[in-house]
């Protein structure tokens, strides 16, 4: 009887502390946003209970590498780099945006859509593939990285989310977020993620170059005493992205909440969405298949298990996902992905395949690059040459591990069975 006793005791002491955790983390992403004048926002998919394995000390724990990284869930947005939001004290929230786009069609927001071309098979028609959006073509961004290497960085002031990041005004008024990574973990898993989405063809991420601090170049001198008082380490890599700006916040589209069977190539359940609806359901699309392999599960994993304190999650806006005025969503603060997303991927699995399993309708061109990826299984080889071919500081961040090129070969291989699965599933389409 005092065993029995002392285990409810012991466990309505763990309720206890989780509870208060939880509460702790609302108040402090609302004191955040109250002083960063910014809506945060959280994402789900299909509701999944609670996981009796993972107490708030395991949790907070496996997301903070180090401690004081503090990446919460919950619910709650730390205010990381977001590539282009002016989300932090002194610049008022603003989210005025700077896009050179290659646009096909993403202003069509009211036309509604053509009966019978959706889907052909399990794949976006080639109708609405006419007409997605290059959010960030590769001319765009070749351009920006040369500009941004060549000019140097004026100013220096928050704006790109947590206080540690930094909005870089260059010589020629441009802006960039310049990302301090509290670790290695976050700069590596921000810019190798964008060269994940490259090789893919997804162009929804920013721009992005590294940087190496150094107060006597010339591209960082005139900000030498800013970067005193920041406290950056001499030497330091940085990443910097593209400041985009008139962003919106995103709110998960009907077909992917907890209450719908979800994304299926099914006319019927599609044909009443317009031309918009339907191109940004292909972004989500895309963001789906990179986030799984990247394993990044602070923008849509995060949040589907934060279901199990917060129901109405998905009515508000997604984390780390934003708008264009024309419709195109941008990809933001990918540092989760590839080496901290494997790191603590056995806590987070089971929600990457949730979010995973909720779509069995993909791009066409993307599933191709996955299925061929899979095949020809050179994803290490085809990456690292694509990252050493487009950043000069490439060596000096290094590149994935032998393990975790594994880890991502290993998950384009689920990639592709899921794939076939769908295909199976609804091959008489």
């Amino acid at each position: 009887m005092r065993a029995v006793s002392a285990n409810l005791l012991a466990l309505l002491l763990l309720c206890t502390c989780a509870s208060v955790f939880y509460v702790w983390s609302r108040l402090e992403s609302r004191l955040e946003r109250h002083k960063t004048g910014v809506q945060l926002t959280t994402w789900g998919s299909v509701h999944i209970g609670p996981s009796p394995e993972l107490s708030a000390k395991t949790f907070r724990a496996l997301l903070a590498v180090p401690a004081a990284q503090r990446l919460h869930l919950g619910g709650r947005l730390d205010a990381h780099n977001l590539t282009g939001v002016a989300d932090q004290t002194g610049s008022s929230g603003n989210r005025d945006y700077h896009m050179n786009i290659d646009n096909k069609g993403s202003a069509q927001s009211g036309v509604p859509a053509k009966l019978g071309s959706l889907v052909e098979g399990i794949f976006w028609s080639e109708w609405l593939e006419d007409k997605f959006p290059v959010s960030f073509s590769e001319e765009h961004a070749q351009a920006w990285r040369e500009r941004a290497r060549g000019h140097r960085i004026v100013r220096l002031e928050p704006g790109c989310g947590r206080i540690s990041n930094q909005l870089a005004t260059f010589s020629d008024r441009t802006k960039a977020c310049v990302r301090y990574g509290i670790n290695a973990d976050q700069v590596q898993g921000e810019t190798w993620t964008y060269y994940l989405a490259s090789l893919l063809g997804i162009t929804n991420l920013p721009p992005l170059i590294l940087a190496q601090l150094n107060v006597d170049s010339e591209q960082w001198a005139s900000v030498r005493r800013r970067i005193g008082g920041l406290q950056w380490s001499e030497r330091a890599m940085v990443s910097l992205t593209e400041w985009v700006a008139n962003l919106t916040g995103v709110i998960t589209p009907a077909p992917l909440r907890q209450e719908s069977k979800g994304l299926r190539p099914l006319r019927g359940e599609l044909g009443n969405k317009t031309t918009a609806e339907l191109l940004e359901l292909m972004q989500w699309t895309d963001l789906i298949i990179l986030d799984y392999l990247s394993a990044n599960f602070d923008r849509l994993v995060s949040n589907l298990f934060s279901l199990q304190w917060d129901s109405r999650v998905m009515e508000r806006e997604t984390n780390n996902l934003l708008r264009t005025p024309r419709g195109d969503l941008v990809f933001i603060d990918n540092e989760a992905g590839l080496v901290h997303g494997y790191r603590v991927l056995d806590m987070w699995e089971k929600y990457h395949s949730t979010v995973l399993d909720s779509v069995c309708v993909f791009r066409k061109r993307t599933a191709q690059l996955v299925i061929e990826l899979h095949r020809r299984r050179d994803t290490r080889t085809r990456l690292l040459e694509l990252y050493r071919d487009s950043e000069p500081l490439s060596p000096e961040l290094g590149f994935l591990s032998d393990k975790h090129a594994g880890v991502l070969q290993s998950r384009i291989g689920r990639l592709y069975k899921h794939i076939l699965h769908c295909k199976a599933k609804y091959h008489q389409l």
